[in-house]
Parts: C-alpha cells; structure tokens; sequence
C-alpha cells in the first residue's frame, strides 16, 4: 500500500497530550491543554526558524523559505504538527503547511486575485458573484496557512479581523439587495474568531429576512478540531440552517478527532461539506481521492466539490492539467458509491465562476436515440420519447447493412456494444451456467 495512503487500521499515535509523536517541542503537554483549542493556538509554529529543528533544510533552502515567510504567513497548530511525517520531504500533509521553494521561485506564474473576487466587491470584504448569494470575508486570519491558498493576497493585510462597522456595512449592502438569500461567511478562517464574535455576525444576518441560508467556509475541523467544542455548536444550532463547507485533501487528515469534531456539528443539526482542492504530489490520484471520499462518507461529512486548484500566484507547482481531474472522475464513477463522488469544478479566471467538468458519457445525440458510455466502456443506446408518445421505429433487421458499430446502436437494431472480456457479463453467464439443471 501506498503510505501515504493511510491505514484505517493503523493506531494512533499518542503521547501525553494525545496524538504526540517523539521530537515535537510540547512532549510533556497535557491532554487537557492539548484539547483546548486557545493553547493551540498560542504554541502555533509561526516561522521557518521553529521548524529548523524539526526538520532538515539546506542553508540555501532555508534562505529562501525565510523570504516566503517574509511575504506569505507561515502558521502550523500543534496538532496539524503532529500529522506530518517530519522525514518524509514529500510528505502530503507537510506539503500543505510548510512553505516551500515552488512558491518563491513560482512567483511570476499566477495572479494575486484570479476570480477576480475584488472587482465582484461593492463593499470592502463582500464579494457578490452569483445572482441569489454573496460571500464575506470576516478575518484575516488562519490557525493554519494553507500553502495552497487562494487568498494568500489578503496575508499582507496582517491577522486582523473586520471590525463591527466593516460587517455593518456588509449587512447593509445584503439588506439593500433582497435576492440574496444565501451568504458565505468564509476569511481567512472565521471559526477561529471569538465566540462572541461569531455569534454578532450571526445575529446580524438573521435579522436580514430574506437571507435563508448561511454557510461557513472553514479549515478548523481538520486542522483545528479540538475549536468545534459544545459552545460553539450550541451557537452554530442556535441561528440555523447553518451548512459547514470544510477542506479535507488526504485521507490521514480524517482523524478521530476529526471526525469527533464533525459528529459534534452533525449532533448539533450544522451538516458538513467537503471541498477538496486537487494538489500535484498531495492528492492527484484516483486511489488518494476514492480513499479519502470513503473515509468522509464513514465520518458522515458529504464529498461535495473536488477544485481544479486555482492560479494563484506561486501555486504552478500544485496546479494539476485539467484531465487529470477528469481521469479521477473516470475512475470514481461506477467503483464508488455515488455519495463518495464529488462534482469536479474549475473556478474561472476572471470571475466567470464555477463550471463543473466530467468525462464525456454522451457519444452521439439523435431525435431518436442518443449514444451513451458507462463506466465500463459499454456502449448503450437510449431510446428517446416520441411527442406523440409512440415508440420509436426500427428498421427491418434485412434492410440494415452488418456493422458492429455505432451505427447499428443508432438505428436501434441493437441496444448495446459490450466489449470483450467485460468483468460484469462474465460474472452474469457465470451465474447462468451454475443455475443451470446438469444433464
């Protein structure tokens, strides 16, 4: 198997403050203060300094993630620490946390705002895209810095979160426009604000009467589990329908602290989405994505978008051909319970949005029939309806030239093209030849 696959079998490993591996500077921690989400988020590693010790960096690498961290933030919890295999340079957890020289020397590839989400913005921190839903950007903040982040650009804003007149403004510009009933509280990471603080952006909109919905767009649950505590979700329960959108991207993100965190959310009537971002060398192969989608459908979190990562400045080395996307859809469709599979998206440059993408099933389409491809490579012909609800006419068998093709599926002489050696009907005459009476 490949490692860095995961094992569902595999214990975990705990030390005084739970999971813990040797080397990691906070050894004698209790397991009180490793589950209180403030002491993680005060012993965060915050430079390339603090991981020196940890893990191997040449003098003339280090130079260079020095100048990432001086442009881009640089900020791992403890217990996002505690995950990466710290001697695995290719390790796909560390990928995602620990800058890397791809970002420094990709620099001149990418855009600072490539869904151009500043232009869409009436209000500062509110962008308004679609016709019916609006996203606000309430922090600046992160527990953790995703290497691959799509709003790096704000880091340079500092840590800093909206204060009450810029949401006030926020609340404004949606109260002023009633066909807006779904917005997305996201940041920087907005659960990682004071509960007093969530709990005033809340109020504020569901006094907005024409808002219906409100989603949150957060990484805490897989970096930061131990924040999902009764509190927090006895708000999150107070001022529903609220939907979690969260960012599981391997499958040993899954943790049981992890999956704690979302049975907490689910308890508390909050459901949970996954949005997955597809990462060259983190997540890019069908096994990685099939895993990971079992692994949330067990922990009951909905595998909802795989993203196309976006081109974002210093992101070239993460970014993945479209087809590769497609080929991962390919191997998901059909040997994979349908809720594991997700929607495969590519969020335009250019502010044009989400468009979704997926092999091409539909070879051919007639008025009377339409040629389809199952994920076997079955060929099926589909008989469309007639207006005048009459079944569609088939020629004379005498009359059509012999042709195992397309063709004869078109014409409906026959229904099906079935390639040789196909698995499924092998198992079928199987089946037959052993319900057979022996002579």
């Amino acid at each position: 198997m490949d490692p860095n696959l995961g094992d569902d079998s595999a214990p975990l490993n705990n030390g005084a403050g739970g999971r813990n591996p040797v080397g990691l500077p906070w050894q004698n921690v209790s397991r009180e203060e490793w589950n209180d989400y403030r002491w993680q988020l005060s012993h965060r590693i915050t430079s390339v300094a603090s991981l020196a010790g940890l893990r191997y960096f040449s003098p003339e690498e280090t130079a260079i993630l020095e100048r990432v961290n001086d442009l881009y933030h640089l900020g791992i919890t403890p217990y996002y620490l505690s995950l990466i295999r710290l001697d695995d340079p290719a390790d796909p957890i560390a990928l995602q946390a620990i800058p890397g020289t791809g970002e420094y020397f990709g620099m001149d590839v990418g855009e600072d705002d490539p869904l151009d989400e500043e232009k869409d913005s009436p209000v500062p921190g509110l962008t308004h895209r679609y016709p019916d839903r609006c996203l606000m950007v309430v922090t600046n903040f992160c527990s953790m810095y995703c290497r691959h982040c799509t709003r790096k650009r704000i880091w340079a804003l500092g840590e800093g979160a909206k204060t009450e007149f810029e949401l006030g403004k926020m609340f404004s510009y949606i109260k002023r426009h009633e066909e807006i009933r779904d917005v997305i509280v996201s940041g920087g990471d907005p659960l990682t604000l004071p509960t007093a603080r969530i709990e005033y952006i809340l109020k504020g909109l569901r006094k907005i009467p024409h808002v219906e919905i409100i989603r949150i767009g957060t990484r805490v649950p897989v970096v930061l589990p131990m924040r999902i505590d009764d509190e927090l979700c006895s708000l999150l329960s107070k001022y529903g329908p609220i939907w979690i959108n969260t960012q599981f991207n391997h499958p040993r993100e899954v943790t049981e602290e992890a999956r704690q965190a979302c049975d907490r959310l689910l308890r508390a009537g909050v459901p949970v989405n996954n949005q997955t971002v597809l990462l060259k060398g983190i997540n890019d192969h069908p096994e990685i994505i099939r895993r990971l989608n079992t692994q949330l459908l067990k922990a009951k979190v909905r595998p909802y978008y795989l993203f196309q990562c976006d081109q974002v400045r210093g992101l070239e080395h993460f970014r993945t051909r479209l087809s590769k996307g497609i080929e991962i859809m390919e191997a998901l469709r059909g040997h994979t319970s349908g809720l594991a599979i997700p929607t495969f998206v590519v969020d335009v440059p250019g502010g044009g949005g989400k468009i979704p993408l997926m092999p091409n099933y539909i070879l051919s389409m007639g008025e009377q029939r339409t040629i389809l491809r199952n994920y076997e490579g079955i060929i099926v012909s589909y008989e469309e309806p007639r207006a005048d609800g009459r079944p569609s006419a088939r020629p004379e068998a005498e009359s059509l030239p012999s042709r195992a093709d397309v063709y004869r599926l078109m014409t409906g002489e026959v229904k099906a093209l079935i390639p040789a050696g196909n698995e499924r009907m092998a198992r079928r005459r199987r089946r037959c030849e052993s319900a057979s009476p022996t002579t």
